[in-house]
């Protein structure tokens, strides 16, 4: 009965956790990041040491059909690969004093649950070691006196107090910070986004819509104006990491009490540009109407005209720096591990408005060109470049990212150049 009863508190306190991660910020709208937390987390709990196979997830969880080809369809490693991403960063920030840490191995379907080891806190002093020297008749006498038992209360008070610093100091020592506020958390999302959302006006997202010819289920590709000249085109199509990208978006302008309005490319007006503030999901190249409207003036998106890679999409840097690229490209063939993408912030048309240009070299740099500025602590970086520090109102710029990729999915992405714009 007593191994039962502590099977049974364990198992209560990992679904806690679960819960408790489920319902934070960082999984905040991510139903299906959700579903595979819980799922996983039930699995391993109930069935220790049995493993899932991604056939059994994909068609349990994610509906697909009883023919699923993994080789076809990547959607459960894709979703395992930004599980791992988003726990990683729950524990960075909101977790980390959290009791238990849960983890996704690398190649596996399944979740680690550890204890984390907590400091061990020095006992406190037995009342019995007060100084008989303060109390020359200690041994005879009880702590009835009020200010004996002040000083008693006093020296309780000051352990306690220390014991509780603690996990604290060693929380600093080991880098990490205490877990923010509501308010704390958002602030340097708030400094970077200032431009749109001091405004009672919405900013539209404008994401990208390419143009193809064919048929889904006989074949498209995009669109050749020569070689596919009369055909009919279809532009109602855009990449995974638009779409994620998007959503990532409404999250962040919901927790700074703010709307979005969300268009089509193609769809996009001279006058839409001239009337509202702009954030653009997705390059040049799919993203049409960027090409009609100046933005990017330091890192330009360009087709390699020769070589090896002739034909392929390249971020140009116009006024190479020192330490600086001269091209950014992702790498050649599939799977996509390294792509690059630009962060960018511009006045607008009408110099009353603002354009914020998020778009990478393939739609996973996208991706992660939306992330970067929807996370608190990587906002909190890019402000400290650009402004020298995290107050205040964004100063327009526009930077590189170089994005790591797992699986289809970015996982880390760093500043590898950036320009102040005039």
């Amino acid at each position: 009965m007593l191994v039962t009863g502590v099977a049974g508190t364990d198992r209560e306190e990992k679904l806690q956790q679960i819960d408790r991660i489920i319902a934070s910020e960082v999984l905040h709208g991510s139903e299906s990041l959700c579903k595979l937390l819980r799922y996983l987390a039930e699995h391993c709990i109930d069935h220790p040491g049995t493993g899932l196979k991604e056939y059994q997830i994909a068609t349990e969880l994610f509906g697909r059909p009883a023919n699923f080809d993994p080789r076809i369809d990547a959607t459960v490693r894709v979703q395992s690969g930004r599980l791992r991403s988003k726990l990683g960063e729950y524990y960075a920030h909101l977790g980390a004093t959290d009791p238990w840490i849960i983890e996704v191995p690398k190649g596996a379907y399944s979740l680690v649950f550890s204890l984390r080891t907590l400091p061990v806190a020095p006992e406190p002093a037995a009342l019995t070691s007060i100084s008989t020297t303060a109390f020359p008749n200690a041994r005879s006498r009880t702590l009835s006196n009020p200010w004996q038992l002040a000083v008693v209360a006093l020296s309780i008070g000051l352990t306690l107090c220390l014991v509780a610093l603690v996990p604290l100091l060693q929380d600093r020592a080991n880098g990490r910070t205490a877990v923010r506020t509501d308010k704390e958390s958002t602030g340097a999302l708030a400094v970077l986004w200032k431009n749109f959302v001091d405004t009672p006006d919405e900013p539209w997202v404008i994401f990208s819509n390419a143009e193809f010819v064919g048929r889904p289920e006989t074949g498209m590709h995009y669109s050749n104006p020569e070689a596919d000249k009369g055909q009919a085109i279809l532009d109602h199509y855009t990449g995974v990491g638009e779409v994620l990208g998007i959503h990532e978006l409404d999250r962040v302008f919901a927790s700074l009490h703010h709307g979005l309005r969300v268009k089509r490319g193609r769809l996009l007006s001279l006058d839409d540009a001239k009337n509202n503030d702009l954030i653009f999901v997705g390059s040049p190249s799919e993203n049409l109407s960027l090409l009609e409207i100046p933005s990017a003036k330091e890192f330009v998106f360009r087709r390699m005209e020769a070589g090896s890679r002739k034909g392929d999409l390249s971020i140009a840097n116009v006024h190479v720096r020192p330490g600086e690229g001269a091209l950014f490209l992702a790498n050649t063939g599939l799977p996509i591990i390294e792509d690059y993408a630009v962060v960018g912030l511009m006045p607008g048309l009408n110099p009353s408005r603002w354009i914020m240009l998020l778009a990478g070299i393939t739609t996973i740099g996208t991706q992660a060109a939306v992330e970067y500025v929807s996370r608190s602590n990587t906002a909190e970086d890019l402000l400290k470049r650009i402004n020298g520090s995290t107050s205040g109102k964004a100063a327009p710029f526009e930077a590189v990212l170089r994005v790591k990729v797992a699986h289809g999915v970015p996982v880390q992405s760093e500043v590898v150049a950036i320009h102040l714009r005039n």
